[in-house]
């Protein structure tokens, strides 16, 4: 398998397992406080991440990392941890199979922000399948 192809697989594993956290935090956080649910949740993927990292072999001081570094991994951190609130809060008000579409307006979102901030130029195809799933997003979560 060569490194170009190998994105696409751990891309469509990632979705796989966040069409799994969708399911799996929708029965989870029925009669609990999202926002509780929320930190359980975080306090998991620590653990798991922490022993994963270990295990691997993949270990390295944190500390050495430039400023830079800190300072984007920190903003998507709180990007991220700001994400997971609204989605569980989302989560516990509506159907899970309106909520993760919206969600996934992110693909839209990413690849704006990626053309704004980071220079990245789609063709003309590829802003074709952005708006497809913009409006796919806008179907699914309107619908009736």
């Amino acid at each position: 398998m060569s490194t170009s192809a190998t994105w696409f697989y751990w891309a469509l594993l990632s979705a796989v397992f966040a069409a799994l956290t969708a399911i799996f935090a929708k029965i989870g956080i029925q009669g609990v406080d999202s926002d509780l649910a929320t930190l359980v949740r975080t306090a998991i993927i620590i653990i798991v991440l922490s022993a994963f990292v270990w295990l691997a072999g993949k270990w390295s001081n944190p500390f050495a990392l430039s400023s830079k570094t800190w300072l984007f991994l920190t903003l998507s951190g709180l990007a991220t941890g700001a994400s997971w609130v609204c989605y569980f809060r989302a989560l516990q008000i509506g159907d899970a199979s309106k909520v993760a579409p919206v969600d996934k307006l992110s693909l839209v979102l990413v690849a704006v922000f990626a053309f704004t901030f980071l220079g990245e130029r789609p063709s003309l195809r590829e802003w074709t399948g952005i708006a497809m799933v913009a409006g796919g997003v806008l179907v699914l979560a309107f619908k009736r």
